[in-house]
C-alpha cells in the first residue's frame, strides 16, 4: 500500500500541466498538494502506515530499528549495518543466527509432518521423544511434560494445573502463590499476574487478587538490604518475613511459590547462596511446592544444564522456553511432578476428558527443534562453553565496578547487567529509567544490541556460541558507549 501511495503521487507531481483556467489552475495545484502530502508521509512518516501492533513497546515509538538477517552472534539492518546481538534477542537465540542443522531439521520435519495435533489421545512421535528426552534431564522426579507455545503460556498451563491437582486431591482451598516483587513471568492475563512489574498491570485489570498472587521481597542484597545489615543478616530477614506471610495467609491456603533462579527482567538479580536453600527448607515443611520458572535461565544460560542447579534449587515444578529451541522455533514445556500428573489421571477418566490445551501443543516442528537445540548443546558441551567463557564475560564487566557511573555488576555463565546509579555511595538509581535507555542507544550506536532493564541496568545475554574473542569485542562496544553515557550525565547534571 505505502509504495502504491508512493507512485501514485509522484507519477501526479511529474504529471502536472499547465492549467488553462483559473478553475483548474486552482483544482490542479489542490490536488498537487494532496499528493505530496501522501508522499510526504510515506517517505517520513512509515510507522504510521503500518498494521502490526508491536509488544512490549511504546506504541508511539515503533519501527525504530529493522533487523533483515542474522549470522552466528550477528545480525544486520535493512541498511546493511552489522551488531552483535549482546541480548541473544530477547534471551533465546543461544545457537546464533543460521544454524544449518537446526534450519535442515525444521526442514525435514516440515517435509514429513509439519502438524498434527494431539487432543484426544492423538499423537506423534517427535513430541514423545522430546518429553522423554526433557524427563532425562529436568532435576524435577519422575517429570511429566505438557507442551504449550511461550513461557507464558507454559507459567499459565500450570496455574491450571495447581488447581486442579489441589481440587482433586481435597485440597480446594490451597491455591494462592507466592512471587517475588520486581519478577517476571509472562503477560497472558494469568502469567501477568504472577509478574511483579507495575507496567505490566496497569490499564489491563489483571486478576492478581483474584488469583491469590502473594509478594515477597526480591533477594535482592545491593537495593533491598538495610543499613549495615549483612548478607546473611538480610537472608534470614526475607526468610523471616517469608515465615510471617505463610502464618498470615495460612500455609492450607498457598499451593506454590515462583522465583526465576536468576531474575532476568528484575534486572538480572542473583540473590545470596544461602537464600533458596533456607526458603525451601520453610517452603517443604509447610506444604508448599516450589516452582523455578526456568524460562530465561534454562539450558545452560548460567552455566549449568539449569539455572535451578547453579542457585541450588530442587524444584518441584518448572517452566521451560526460550533455549528449549534456542529460539528457532515458539515452544515452550511446563512440568510437573509424577506424583501431581497420577493424582489428575482418574478424575479425567471421570469427566472424559483433561480439559486443557492448546492447538500447537507438541507442534511436530518445534519438537524436532527442540530435540536438535537439545542434541547441539550435548554434543558441542556448550553448557560447559557457557561457563567457561561466561566466567570471562563476568570478569571483563567487573572491571566497571570502580566506574562513577555503576553501582553493581552481577550475574553467573553468560547473563549478567550493569546498574548504572546516579550516586555510588547511597545506591540512588536515575529516575524513569531514562539513563539506562540513553546507554541502550549509544550501545546500539555503536552496533551492540543490549537491552535496559529495571530501569537503568544495562542487561548482557549473548548467544552461547560467543567465544572470548567476540566477548571482547562486544565489551569493547560497550565501554565506548559507557563513555558516552556519562558525558550526557555530566551535561544533563544528573549525578546526585
Amino acid at each position: 500500500m505505502p509504495l502504491a501511495l508512493f507512485e501514485i503521487a509522484w507519477s501526479r507531481v511529474y504529471r502536472f500541466e499547465a492549467p488553462q483556467s483559473l478553475a483548474s489552475q486552482v483544482y490542479k495545484l489542490s490536488v498537487w498538494a494532496l499528493n505530496a502530502l501522501v508522499l510526504h508521509i510515506v517517505l517520513f512518516y512509515p510507522a504510521d502506515m503500518s498494521s502490526l501492533i508491536y509488544p512490549t513497546t511504546n506504541l508511539t515509538q515503533v519501527e525504530q530499528l529493522n533487523i533483515v538477517r542474522g549470522d552466528g552472534i550477528y545480525v544486520y539492518d535493512k541498511e546493511g549495518k552489522k551488531y552483535i546481538e549482546g541480548l541473544s534477542a530477547l534471551w533465546c537465540a543461544a545457537l546464533g543466527y543460521g544454524n544449518e542443522e537446526m534450519i535442515e531439521a525444521i526442514t525435514q520435519q516440515l517435509r514429513t509432518l509439519p502438524y498434527s495435533h494431539m487432543f484426544g489421545g492423538r499423537t506423534h512421535q517427535v513430541a514423545m521423544n522430546l518429553a522423554d528426552r526433557l524427563s532425562e534431564i529436568v532435576p524435577v522426579s519422575d517429570s511429566k511434560m505438557f507442551f504449550a507455545n511461550s513461557g507464558s503460556e507454559a507459567n499459565d498451563s500450570l496455574i491450571k494445573m495447581l488447581r486442579y491437582y489441589f481440587n482433586v486431591i481435597g485440597k480446594p482451598h490451597k491455591k494462592k502463590i507466592i512471587a517475588l516483587e520486581r519478577s517476571y513471568h509472562g503477560v497472558t492475563m494469568a502469567a501477568a499476574a504472577l509478574t511483579g512489574l507495575p507496567v505490566m498491570h496497569t490499564h489491563f485489570d489483571v486478576p492478581t487478587d483474584a488469583l491469590g498472587i502473594l509478594r515477597a521481597t526480591t533477594p535482592h542484597y545491593y537495593h533491598e538490604k538495610l543499613d549495615g545489615e549483612s548478607e546473611a543478616e538480610f537472608v534470614q530477614r526475607l526468610v523471616r518475613d517469608l515465615e510471617q506471610l505463610i502464618a498470615r495467609e495460612g500455609a492450607d491456603t498457598i499451593a506454590a511459590f515462583i522465583a526465576e533462579p536468576i531474575g532476568g527482567a528484575a534486572g538480572v538479580v542473583v540473590a545470596p547462596d544461602s537464600y533458596y536453600p533456607a526458603v525451601q527448607k520453610v517452603l517443604k515443611e509447610h506444604d508448599i511446592l516450589f516452582w523455578a520458572d526456568e524460562v530465561i535461565c534454562g539450558f545452560g544460560r548460567t552455566g549449568n544444564d539449569f539455572g535451578s542447579n547453579t542457585m541450588g534449587i530442587n524444584p518441584d515444578l518448572m517452566s521451560l522456553a526460550k533455549q528449549l529451541s534456542a529460539a528457532y522455533i515458539p515452544v515452550s514445556a511446563a512440568v510437573v511432578p509424577g506424583f501431581m500428573y497420577e493424582a489428575m489421571r482418574e478424575p479425567s477418566n471421570q469427566l472424559g476428558i483433561f480439559g486443557h490445551g492448546y492447538t500447537y501443543t507438541g507442534h511436530p516442528v518445534a519438537a524436532a527443534a527442540a530435540l536438535k537445540a537439545l542434541e547441539i548443546y550435548q554434543r558441542d558441551e556448550l553448557f560447559e562453553h557457557a561457563a567457561r567463557v561466561g566466567a570471562y564475560m563476568q570478569s571483563r564487566l567487573r572491571q566497571y565496578e570502580s566506574h562513577p557511573l555503576v553501582g553493581e555488576v552481577r550475574g553467573k555463565g553468560l547473563i549478567a547487567a550493569v546498574e548504572l546509579v546516579a550516586n555510588k555511595a547511597q545506591r540512588i538509581g536515575f529516575p524513569d529509567g531514562k539513563v539506562g535507555a540513553i546507554a541502550k542507544q549509544y550501545c546500539q550506536d555503536n552496533s551492540l544490541l543490549i537491552r535496559a532493564v529495571s530501569g537503568n541496568c544495562i542487561a548482557f545475554c549473548p548467544p552461547l556460541i560467543i567465544s572470548q574473542e567476540q566477548v571482547d569485542e562486544m565489551i569493547n562496544m560497550f565501554d565506548i558507549a559507557l563513555s558516552q553515557t556519562l558525558d550526557y550525565v555530566h551535561k544533563e547534571k544528573l549525578l546526585v
